[in-house]
């Protein structure tokens, strides 16, 4: 399940949610932060997502390399 914005601290990095799984959890690390705000192209929050929650998708059977966080989104609603 993917947490909403509301839920979090709305002050933690935004990045747009087209963004791959691997991306994301290296702007994580950089950033030092257990989650990220995701955005769309107009810059309009879409929610949220943890490193737990990348960290277990990408543990899936279905992942690739190729999945982006919209897909994280999509999986977990």
């Amino acid at each position: 399940m993917v947490a909403t914005v509301e839920d979090m601290n709305a002050s933690g990095p935004r990045v747009r949610d087209d963004m791959t799984v691997e991306v994301a959890l290296s702007v994580m690390a950089s950033a030092r932060v257990e989650f990220l705000v995701l955005c769309d192209g107009d810059d309009q929050s879409t929610g949220s997502v943890t490193r737990a929650e990348l960290v277990a998708h990408r543990g899936s059977s279905t992942y690739t390399g190729r999945i982006r966080l919209q897909d994280v989104l999509a999986v977990s609603c």
